[in-house]
């Protein structure tokens, strides 16, 4: 069985996650979860990367912006303590809202650098800028790359078909692949 490394964006799986849990986020296994779906490509996930970024907290942060960053601390604790590579970038606001930065740019470069040991990726996401770094390690270290993407009439989950074209697979997350791994 050959390896694979899964690469998570944690923000789209979240919104993907509630959207299929009809406004509350599905309990599940993350490790679990992508261990499923190498599974379901007779891949051995060898190594998962886990994207997000510690919600804003202002200065002095308030109580809920406190509360909020305790319960992400103790989340991405368990994943760390799962083994899970956990890359974080920063979260800013502008014009009252909360924007992630830096997150696509660290996916991309681990998409780059790790290219050169495994040739098998599975990519959750949605986001065309990954396109650039995945046209790379296709052409350069002919790695193939799954998308598991979600995608439907929800202006939230609107996609270009760019990213589409670029993966040697795609497919479409279902609620199954989290109730398989649920708690």
């Amino acid at each position: 069985m050959n390896n694979c490394i899964i690469f998570i964006d944690g923000a789209y799986l979240s919104l993907v996650s509630k959207f299929l849990g009809k406004g509350k986020p599905l309990k599940f296994d993350i490790k679990k979860f992508a261990e499923n779906l190498a599974e379901k490509e007779n891949l051995f996930c060898k190594e998962i990367f886990y994207y997000n970024c510690p919600p804003f907290q202002g200065t002095p942060p308030t109580e809920e912006q406190t509360k909020r960053k305790a319960g992400y601390d103790k989340f991405i604790s368990k994943l760390k303590k799962a083994g899970i590579n956990v890359r974080e970038g920063r979260c800013q606001m502008i014009n009252n809202e909360y924007t992630q930065k830096g997150v696509d740019v660290l996916l991309s470069i681990d998409l780059v650098r790790k290219s050169n040991n495994t040739k098998n990726f599975i990519l959750v996401a949605c986001d065309t800028d990954f396109v650039p770094a995945i046209n790379d390690i296709r052409k350069k270290d002919k790695v193939k790359v799954i998308l598991y993407y979600f995608r439907n009439r929800d202006p939230k989950f609107s996609m270009s078909d760019h990213i589409l074209s670029v993966c040697d697979k795609k497919v479409k997350l279902r609620k199954e692949d989290f109730e398989k791994v649920s708690f």
